[in-house]
Order: C-alpha cells, then structure tokens, then sequence
C-alpha cells in the first residue's frame, strides 16, 4: 500500500466517524464541530485525488459558510442548545437510509467505466476558468449563485431576530 492510500484511507475513516457522531450527538454545538469535521475530511479527500480547486472551494463555501452559519444560528437561538433525545422514528430513519444507500449502489454498479479518452479530451481544456465563467453568465449559473447568497443572508438576519426577541422576552419587553 502506498502512502498515499494510507492518507486516503484514514481520511475517509475520519470523515465516516465525523459523519456518523454529525447524527448521533445530542447536542446541537457538538454536532456542528462534527459535521465540520466531516466537511474538512472531504476537502481533503478533494485534496488527494488531485481535485484542488473543490477542496479549496469545499472549505471556503461549506466549512467557512453554511457550518460556521449553522453553528451562529445555534448560538443566537439559546433555546434550541439543550440536549435532545432521539425521536420515536429513528429506527424507520435507519430503515429508510440503508434502502437509500442499497438503491445508490445497485445503480452505481450500473454505471459502465469511463473512457480514458473522454479523459484525455479534457486535459487540454481549463475547466475552472470555465466553471467561473458559467458562474457569471446570466444564461449559466448566475440566477442560483445569488439565490443561493440570498438564502444564506437570510438565515443570517433570521437567526438574528429569533435571538433579538429572545433577549426581550428574557428582559420582559
């Protein structure tokens, strides 16, 4: 084994442990700390298999945004903290995820190996620049980018307010 099969595969248990402790955990704040845990394993798994751009862009987007949002919302909402207990239909929830993940491994075994010529078509190509141009093309990708901006803005000024008339009830205005 190589040593990069050796980082590979202990990245990927890493991640597989974040993930599972990301739904098991009572606690909402240990939960986010997992789940961005969970996040970085994939940015570096990104980072091994030679894919830098989606690791950098898996830390910047996932790890600095929508975790960090997460664990502000969290901590604005005071009330939500305590520790919860599982609920009546955690067993139909594990029922439900393993036929989910039967299903995605029976259609995946379908899928044929890909041609290392339509492989090769793509070196040449700078397909970043490409992405980045889609990203600002009114026709490409534009439209869900700033949906995507305005939803995360949202969630922001949202979880604001639910602490903000928290803080008022508390001070009983």
């Amino acid at each position: 084994m190589t040593p990069i099969q050796i980082v590979f595969l202990s990245v990927a248990a890493v991640t597989l442990f974040a993930g599972v402790m990301v739904v098991t955990r009572r606690n909402l704040i240990h939960s986010a700390f997992f789940l961005i845990l969970a996040l970085f394993g994939v940015a570096v798994l990104f980072g091994v298999m030679e894919a830098g751009f989606l690791a950098v862009v898996q830390v910047l987007v996932y790890i600095g945004a929508i975790a960090i949002l997460m664990i502000f919302a969290i901590m604005l909402t005071r009330n939500v903290i305590a520790d919860k207990g599982f609920n009546n239909v955690a067993g139909w929830a594990v029922l439900v995820s393993l036929a989910v993940m039967a299903g995605l491994v029976a259609v995946l075994t379908q899928i044929p190996n890909v041609n290392t010529t339509e492989l090769e078509s793509l070196a040449g190509r700078n397909t970043v620049a490409e992405m980045g141009e889609l990203l600002v093309a009114v026709d490409g990708y534009m439209i869900p980018f700033l949906v995507v901006s305005l939803l995360l803005t949202g969630a922001l000024v949202g979880s604001i307010i639910v602490a903000y008339q928290g803080q008022q009830k508390k001070m009983g205005g």
